[in-house]
């Protein structure tokens, strides 16, 4: 299992019980940190954009909010392509551009507020790449409304308990419900053809 953009190596480090794990990240420092929470993880510092693997080396590769960073997620994904086996799966998350509550938002919408956000796409766009990158869409979904305010004059707590909910149902559940533009966030699980 590949986490790219493994950060302070949380995800991986879980992920070592039950995967032979590997981690990269472009921050040298995240990297060396990552080590003491992914003690049984491979981990080392590449871009994602030239992964520093075989062709077929991983059954499961994690990319989560890593791709809107990048000047070349088309390259990134497709070197992902890459060193996913066949039937090897894809789990993918990125700012959600297709969120209904976006425009409820503006320019204070949360995928904006990050100036490091140098690639934000609409949906279709990411799905056309992943496709192209020789995956089959097996899940597409989102993360639910969280970014509250989202309503003037009505308490940010009881705008969280009315829009949260259902995301916050979907991750205490496990069962994947919220259709991809009801949330902040687009997840894409994907299986390599």
């Amino acid at each position: 299992m590949l986490e790219v953009g493994s950060g302070m190596g949380h995800l991986v480090g879980q992920l070592s019980a039950w995967f032979e794990a590997y981690g990269i990240d472009l921050n040298h420092w995240a990297v060396n940190q990552s080590k003491k929470d992914a003690e049984k993880a491979s981990l080392q510092t590449a871009s994602a954009q030239e992964l520093p693997y075989k062709n077929e080396s991983f059954n499961v590769v994690i990319i989560k909010h890593i791709v809107e960073h990048l000047p070349d997620p088309a390259k990134a994904i497709n070197e992902i392509g890459r060193v996913t086996e066949k039937d090897g799966v894809l789990i993918l998350a990125t700012p959600n551009l297709g969120s209904l509550l976006k425009p409820w938002k503006g320019d204070k919408w949360i995928g904006y507020q990050d100036p490091t956000h140098i690639s934000l796409k609409e949906p279709q766009v990411w799905l056309k790449l992943i496709e192209d990158a020789g995956f089959e869409l097996q899940k597409v979904f989102s993360d639910g409304f969280w970014d509250v305010p989202y309503i003037r004059f009505v308490p940010p707590q009881i705008q969280k308990l009315f829009f949260g909910s259902l995301g916050g149902l979907q991750a205490i559940t496990g069962f994947v419900f919220l259709p991809k533009t009801w949330g902040e966030s687009i997840i894409v699980i994907a299986r390599k053809k």
